[in-house]
Parts: C-alpha cells; sequence; structure tokens
C-alpha cells in the first residue's frame, strides 16, 4: 500500500472521474440537484452499483423579518445509484436516497477548526449551547421544523447521459445529460419537495499532458411546485474539476462548484442566496471492478449565508460486467 505514494508510475489514459457532488445545503437539496459527472458513458452491458454516504453539518441563525431561520443539525444522505450502458453512447441512471437529520458528531471538530483559522462562525457563537434545533418562521408562524432522529426516502432521480462527441487529439469529450427527479420523498418531514422537476446540461472531459484530467458540467433545472410555501424558479449549476491520475489506482482531484437558489425574494440568504464551495479527494481502486473515493466540500462564503458548512462523504462503486462488455 505505501508503495503507491512513493513515486507516481506509469498510468492508463483514463481518470476515475469527478466526485459525485451535488448541492447538500439543507433547503435547497429538496430540488433536483445533479451529481458531477463524467462525459464518458458506461459501456454497453456494464452496471455500477454506486452507494454513497455523505455527512453534512447544517448552521444558521438568520432573523431577517419576516423570515427567522434556526438550524443546528447534521444529515447523513445515504445514495444508492445505479448505472447502466445500454449502447456505446447511451446510459441509463436510477438513485434513490435516504435521509437521516441528528444532532450530529461534527461540531467539536469543525469548532476546532474554525478557531484555529478563521474565528468561530457567528451562528456557531450564538448556538454553541444548542445540540440540535430545526425552525423556520414566517411571520411568527413555524413552516419548517423537525426533531432529531428523523430519517426517511428522498426523492428519487431518473438520468440518463448521451455521449455527443468522443474525445480526440485536440477535442473533449462531449455529453448530453437528463434527468427527472420523482417525488417520492416525505415532503411534511421535508426530505422532499412533493413535485416532479427536471433537468438537462452538459458533461466534458479531456485528457490533458498525460496525467491530467479536466472535467466540467453545467445543468440546469426547472422546478414545480412550492416548498413550505414558497415558489421555485429554475437553477444553474456548473463545476470545473482537475483530476491528478498519481497512478493506475491512484487519483487526487479538486473541484469547484456553484449552485444558483431555486428560492427568491423570501428576504432570507439562509433561502435565496447561491452556493459556492470546493471540493478536495482522492479515488483509489482497490480491485480491478471497485473503486472507493473519499472528499471533502467546504464552503467558500462568495455568496454568503447559504452554503452548507462542511461535508465530508466516502464512496464505492462496483463495476458488473457480462461477458459481451469484457476487454
Amino acid at each position: 500500500m505505501l508503495s503507491i505514494f512513493s513515486q507516481a508510475v506509469s498510468v492508463s489514459a483514463e481518470g476515475f472521474g469527478p466526485f459525485p457532488v451535488r448541492n447538500f445545503q439543507a433547503f435547497q437539496q429538496l430540488v433536483l440537484s445533479l451529481p458531477g459527472d463524467r462525459a464518458a458513458v458506461v459501456k454497453p452491458g456494464r452496471l455500477d452499483v454506486r452507494l454513497e454516504l455523505a455527512e453534512t453539518a447544517s448552521i444558521y441563525n438568520d432573523n431577517t423579518p419576516p423570515i427567522n431561520v434556526t438550524v443546528k443539525f447534521e444529515t447523513l444522505r445515504s445514495g444508492l445509484f445505479l448505472r447502466y450502458g445500454a449502447t456505446d453512447r447511451l446510459e441509463f441512471g436510477l438513485e434513490v436516497p435516504v435521509l437521516y437529520r441528528y444532532q450530529g458528531f461534527g461540531n467539536g471538530a469543525i469548532t476546532a477548526v474554525e478557531r484555529a483559522t478563521t474565528g468561530l462562525a457567528p451562528a456557531r457563537a450564538a448556538l454553541k449551547h444548542t445540540d440540535f434545533v430545526f425552525n423556520v418562521t414566517r411571520n411568527g408562524h413555524t413552516i419548517m421544523s423537525g426533531g432529531p432522529g428523523a430519517m426517511g426516502l428522498g426523492d428519487t432521480t431518473l438520468m440518463s447521459k448521451y455521449q455527443l462527441l468522443t474525445e480526440g487529439a485536440a477535442m473533449p469529450a462531449v455529453s448530453l445529460r437528463g434527468a427527472v427527479k420523482l417525488p417520492t420523498g416525505d415532503q411534511a418531514a421535508l426530505f422532499g419537495s412533493g413535485s416532479p422537476d427536471f433537468g438537462l446540461g452538459l458533461a466534458v472531459e479531456k485528457l490533458v499532458a498525460g496525467r491530467w484530467m479536466l472535467y466540467g458540467n453545467v445543468t440546469g433545472v426547472v422546478p414545480t411546485g412550492t416548498i413550505a410555501g414558497f415558489g421555485l424558479r429554475p437553477t444553474l449549476s456548473g463545476f470545473a474539476a482537475i483530476e491528478y491520475l498519481w497512478s493506475e489506482n491512484l487519483s487526487i482531484t479538486t473541484q469547484f462548484d456553484y449552485y444558483s437558489s431555486p428560492f427568491s425574494g423570501t428576504s432570507s440568504d439562509v433561502f435565496d442566496q447561491g452556493v459556492t464551495e470546493s471540493v478536495l479527494g482522492f479515488s483509489y481502486r482497490i480491485v480491478p471492478h471497485f473503486l472507493w473515493q473519499v472528499y471533502a466540500v467546504e464552503n467558500l462564503d462568495f455568496i454568503r449565508g447559504s452554503a452548507a458548512d462542511f461535508t465530508l462523504s466516502t464512496v464505492g462503486t462496483y463495476r458488473f460486467e457480462s461477458g459481451s462488455s469484457r476487454q
């Protein structure tokens, strides 16, 4: 194991892809947010089975009449993602998430890091004696609330990807992505929006200088319905990622993500403002058909008051191949 870190060795020309990051913000995640993805499609007859565990810390203390937002909790998002190669250019995907909202375990570590770097965030300082709180009011009336230990199925997403261009010497690979979010989550418990959403976007990737993979996604989403009485507007999201291929089995990736908000005119930055975040992590192929990824998402706060505080995620992907798809 230690030998993989001693020096970079000869690598193949294919990376492992960007991390499947999406908007983990406590309220904005109720609207469709496509996970980060590469342009290359799964080969025909192959099935990827991916399980992701993402732990997100959320803390807000926003008192901007008529909205008051007092939130301090962590959410564990467990996502089962299936992806199947239908043809040389077309793949289909399905994702089913389960959400668990509780007081979490990251507060002590996050507090220590904030004190050692930028200083304790105002919201964390104000709620330092509170383990769990989830309360959103409008004009004094509660519109969102909950207690610790809530768990439920989230909204299911159907996805497809069609590769428009294959990668060449100068040309990147380009794919068209589509998605529909089905309202399978419990709307009353704030695990789903209660309405379908529709998304369309592009994914690109390009190998540069033999060891560097560049990735990019841009996605537009049209949500429907309302959330807690708030109207929703179309969103635009995008990311850029760089993956360094250390060896055939190990890579290191950094990403920069942006998500616009589906909310508008609520008077609260927690709802109205977009999210900017940075991501850092690694991908390691343990055995030929099993890929393990770990990444962390940090709020950059370029657009203040909206992003989740911190997310740590681990992802395992196992690839099943039919006899005809093996090379």
